[in-house]
């Protein structure tokens, strides 16, 4: 549907997940089987030979899925999306790709994305991230602000004051 209907968002994705796996050449869609689709691909060496889902490591096919998902036609795409923990699996260059993928995605619809990744929290700025802490059985939200964190951020980045336990969030 995407190849068919949105060529520009399609072409969009398939750029999008060779910049993570250069290999990869495109999508192949089988349209025999209506009840289920199943991930083939080829790579860009080979456009000639069909590649089976098992063959890409976890953390490609999930940014496979994610990018299709975020980077679809905007009117396709939920007003809420929940993401629980994007980068598992994920090269650290990916998780670079995966956090821009959502700056854009965000401007058009709300995102709830939950991480542990120091990687991912250092692409963000203060105002985008809600750290969550859990005190007298109750949680507590709090999202920070560029002025507040502003000496801090002169000599650490977002991850590494997570990771110091100057914002919160600990386990």
């Amino acid at each position: 549907m995407l190849r068919k209907r949105y060529e520009k968002q399609y072409h969009r994705i398939v750029e999008t997940v060779r910049l993570v796996a250069p290999f990869f050449g495109d999508f192949i869609y089988r349209p025999e089987d209506q009840e289920y689709v199943k991930l083939e691909w080829t790579q860009r060496e080979k456009p000639d030979t069909p590649f089976k889902a098992h063959i890409l490591s976890d953390g490609t096919l999930r940014f496979i899925c994610l990018a299709t998902l975020l980077l679809q036609p905007v009117e396709l795409i939920p007003d809420t999306i929940l993401i629980d923990e994007p980068e598992l699996g994920l090269h650290p260059y990916a998780i670079s790709v995966l956090a821009d993928i959502f700056k854009q995605v965000s401007k058009k619809r709300q995102l709830i994305v939950s991480t542990q990744s120091v990687e991912l929290v250092n692409e963000l700025s203060p105002e985008d991230v809600i750290v969550v802490d859990y005190e007298d059985d109750a949680s507590i939200f709090r999202r920070f602000s560029q002025d507040e964190l502003s000496g801090w951020l002169e000599e650490y980045s977002m991850g590494e004051l997570w990771k110091r336990n100057i914002l919160g969030g600990r386990p």
